[in-house]
């Protein structure tokens, strides 16, 4: 009996095994890589980007001198960037401490009162001064509601934002780059030194302007257009780089966020050689 059944229970093994394996092989294809997601931490927010195109006050922009330097407001960006002809740049580097989200529906904010739902970013990234894509990556402070979230993420706008799943908190010591190789290959690479990990993503491409390079603090949009800004305190940037040249003997173009009335939402600080400057928030919207 029992070498009459080993054969038929031998075979339903292997038989089982197979399945089994292939259930496994097949669910493996279809997964997605398990440090990222399509999908905001905090909940979702529709058509939301936490980076995009810099949004240019009266079509244009307005173009002043503030303190000696070259300066130009937005409605989304504030920072710094450099600009050149199309190709000029290969790469763009910065390090900051992730700032603190202040998150209170009922506290003010400079003129206006403050929404529940507020965002603030923060990057480095090639394009998206004066051309239609951004390649970028960096982190966020945002609050829902009352709660802040912290998080990591890289974009090659105009697609959809890629976040990571790896832990940002207040105050760790983050750096970010992104270069470009001549055979269309963009590296975007974010690490969050404190909690020790590091986000490196390879994406190909070709035909994108490369005539900017920016270390911006932004204040993302939506479907519904730019989003309040969350207060974020103070964010220091340091070794603020583009082609591997510090931005600050490069005279960058100073950008500050103004709301729809012109006032300014935060500030930008002058830069130093060593390409270290801070943005101070001041107002949500």
């Amino acid at each position: 009996m029992i070498r009459r059944w080993s054969i038929p229970v031998t075979i339903i093994t292997m038989v089982f095994g197979s399945m089994l394996a292939a259930g496994t092989a097949s669910a493996s294809a279809v997964s997605h890589h398990p440090s990222t997601t399509a999908v905001r931490p905090g909940g979702a927010e529709h058509a939301f980007k936490p980076g995009g195109l810099m949004h240019r006050v009266t079509g244009a922009g307005r173009e002043e001198t503030r303190g000696g330097r070259t300066t130009v407001e937005s409605t989304n960006w504030s920072g710094y960037a450099v600009t050149g002809s199309n190709g000029a740049f290969t790469s763009v580097s910065a390090s900051w401490t992730q700032p603190t989200a202040t998150c209170s529906s009922s506290s003010s904010g400079g003129r206006h009162g403050r929404s529940s739902d507020e965002y603030a970013a923060f990057w480095v990234g090639l394009d998206g001064y004066s051309s239609d894509s951004v390649e970028q990556t960096g982190t966020d402070s945002d609050c829902d509601g009352t709660t802040p979230d912290y998080y990591g993420w890289y974009e090659m706008y105009p697609a959809d934002p890629v976040y990571f799943t790896n832990t940002v908190k207040p105050g760790d010591s983050i750096s970010a780059s992104v270069t470009f190789s001549g055979t269309d290959t963009y590296t975007l690479v974010l690490t969050d030194h404190t909690q020790d990990w590091t986000q490196t993503i390879t994406k190909n491409q070709s035909g994108l302007d490369r005539s900017s390079a920016e270390v911006i603090t932004e204040a993302p949009s939506s479907s519904s257009g730019v989003l309040p800004l969350a207060d974020f305190g103070t964010v220091n940037y340091t070794a603020s780089t583009d082609n591997g040249s510090s931005m600050g003997t490069q005279s960058p173009t100073a950008i500050v966020m103004v709301d729809n009335s012109g006032q300014d939402k935060d500030s930008t600080s002058s830069m130093s050689s060593s390409g270290a400057f801070s943005n101070t928030w001041i107002r949500s919207s």
